[in-house]
């Protein structure tokens, strides 16, 4: 009876003293833990202007590095000309003047006519689907072939494989290629090889500078992209005749491009989420892309009367036949071209024999439940 006081004394001892210490590791902890919790933070800008679209698609691919990331990692996303011009973004990604970029191969195709192989490249029969399948199945080695020889060191994931392109923007409309031949016409990549080879004279802008150079009279035609892009920054006040399909870019996809130090810097299952995520965005922005771009199309043709038109077959074969010229020119100036056209043309034999002999006839099925296309 005389030790149980003591007993308790010791035992009240023994408790302060362990709630002490925990408290004391949990004070030391802190800061660990609220250092743990500070997101990574990236900056990434796109080519594109406040309006457009694809600034849209770009956060569709921020928000899911971002949610997926599990708050560890954020991507501040900025709009074109935030820190750098549109064109300038892969080189301000290398230098690591911003962390990462939203873009398409054939801006930069002025350090190399190859990278329009990976954006708007050559005709082969694919669509851009099957051709951004070649990238992750084939291309991607040549991609980062290219970047070595260009002293670029960027880790690059492509996402959205974009519907063709229209041909563009016109006030008159054209109904054979000898027409096309004197236009000021605006196209970027090696689609302006294309159109030149046509006759056109072409000039090569960002989307934010193509109606200020339509309404000053640089250029008298025009193509960007898509019906929501090109009705976003207004090509129906400068022209009402749109121009739809076209061989000059039918089968483009973003770039989403890392400095590769920064990148390389991430613990190994963040650098996953941005890989992977651009997956996912993909799948998102074709969602974005097909509702949109129908809706607009519709918007333009009985709200602002513009005058859809199916690019005529004569332009199809002209252009064709063009390609025909600039890839031999291609092949037999530069050999690394030839390696990476060699591989694209015999995955295109490939997966679109399987593709055209096995897609269904998708025109009739419309024809049927929605009358003719009326061209």
């Amino acid at each position: 009876m005389d030790k149980k006081p003591e007993t308790q004394t010791s035992r009240r001892k023994f408790l302060t003293g362990a709630a002490a210490a925990t408290a004391g590791a949990a004070t030391l902890g802190f800061p660990m833990i609220a250092k743990s919790q500070s997101p990574i933070v990236l900056k990434m800008q796109g080519a594109w202007g406040a309006k457009d679209i694809f600034n849209e698609m770009a956060e569709e691919y921020v928000k899911r590095v971002n949610e997926m990331s599990g708050g560890r990692l954020r991507i501040d996303y900025l709009v074109a000309g935030s820190v750098v011009k549109p064109f300038e973004v892969l080189d301000a990604t290398n230098k690591g003047v911003i962390d990462g970029a939203h873009t398409v191969a054939v801006y930069w195709y002025g350090k190399s006519k190859v990278a329009s192989m990976f954006g708007s490249g050559p005709i082969t029969g694919c669509d851009a689907a099957q051709n951004l399948a070649w990238i992750a199945k084939e291309g991607e080695v040549f991609y980062y072939e290219l970047m070595k020889k260009l002293g670029i060191d960027v880790v690059a994931f492509f996402a959205m494989p974009m519907p063709t392109q229209p041909l563009g923007w016109f006030k008159k409309p054209v109904k054979s290629a000898k027409e096309l031949k004197g236009f000021k016409y605006r196209t970027v990549g090696l689609a302006a090889d294309l159109m030149q080879e046509l006759g056109m004279k072409v000039t090569q802008l960002p989307g934010g500078e193509i109606v200020p150079a339509m309404e000053r009279g640089v250029i008298d035609a025009f193509e960007f992209n898509n019906p929501t892009s090109d009705s976003r920054f207004g090509a129906q006040d400068v022209a009402k005749n749109y121009m739809m399909g076209s061989y000059h870019q039918a089968m483009e996809f973003f770039e989403i491009d890392w400095n590769r130090k920064k990148y390389e810097s991430l613990p190994k299952d963040l650098q996953a989420v941005l890989k992977y995520a651009a997956e996912a965005a993909s799948t998102s922005n074709f969602a974005t892309a097909m509702d949109n771009y129908s809706k607009d199309l519709v918007s333009l043709r009985d709200k602002s009367k513009v005058n859809i038109i199916r690019t005529p077959k004569d332009i199809f074969e002209a252009q064709i036949k063009a390609w025909d010229v600039i890839v031999k020119r291609l092949v037999d100036s530069d050999p690394f071209f030839a390696k990476v056209w060699a591989s694209q043309k015999a995955w295109g034999k490939r997966v679109a024999y399987y593709s055209l002999f096995n897609s269904a006839d998708f025109k009739v099925a419309y024809e049927h439940l929605h009358g003719k296309l009326g061209f």
